[in-house]
């Protein structure tokens, strides 16, 4: 009777992890949904529409934030502007971690203004990366996002945005890009 004692231990110490499940992890290929709100411009008083869509950080562990990376488009609609179709009114990036800033000369000098930049590569899909100078954001804590880049990125699957956090460290943002048809037909494109 003694050789079944160690045999029964084992079944009771393996039975809890035979009998329970793990919750299965996020799958980090899932595409998230874009999600869409209805904002109105305290300055003007006109309303649009923002589209924003939540991303993942690959950083440094200085730079972790809790805060996860999101793209931001504001748009307003064909029944929100003046024109026949809907227009871009901005593109951001909302990096969630502080990103370094470089401050540019300005091509005509007019005091002693510099511009502030992030040095960013980003590569859409299977496409050969592209390296460009976004601008910072009024709050400083996001990026503008050009208009042709933000082209390239909607009709994309993947995207990859790589940058320098605070302290020189490399972070790659990446982005699974859900079906962007509503975005596209509130911007006009």
């Amino acid at each position: 009777m003694r050789p079944i004692a160690p045999l029964l231990l084992c079944a009771l110490v393996a039975w809890p992890a035979i009998a329970i499940p793990a919750p299965s992890p996020q799958q980090s290929g899932e595409a998230r949904a874009w999600q869409q709100s209805q904002r109105t411009d305290a300055a003007d008083g006109s309303s649009y529409t923002r589209f924003t869509l939540e991303g993942a950080a690959n950083a440094a562990p200085q730079a972790a934030s809790p805060e996860r990376p999101s793209l931001i488009v504001d748009c307003a609609s064909a029944a929100d502007s003046s024109s026949r179709k809907g227009r871009l009114l901005a593109a951001g990036l909302r990096p969630g971690i502080a990103l370094k800033v470089v401050y540019v000369e300005p091509e005509e000098i007019h005091g002693t203004s510099y511009y502030p930049k992030v040095d960013v590569r980003y590569r859409t899909d299977a496409a050969r990366e592209e390296k460009e100078q976004w601008s910072t954001g009024s709050d400083k804590n996001s990026l503008s996002v050009p208009a042709e880049a933000l082209k390239k990125i909607l009709r994309a699957h993947t995207l990859s945005i790589s940058a320098s956090d605070a302290h020189g460290a490399p972070v790659t943002l990446q982005f699974d890009l859900a079906d962007t048809s509503k975005v596209d037909q509130t911007c006009g494109w």
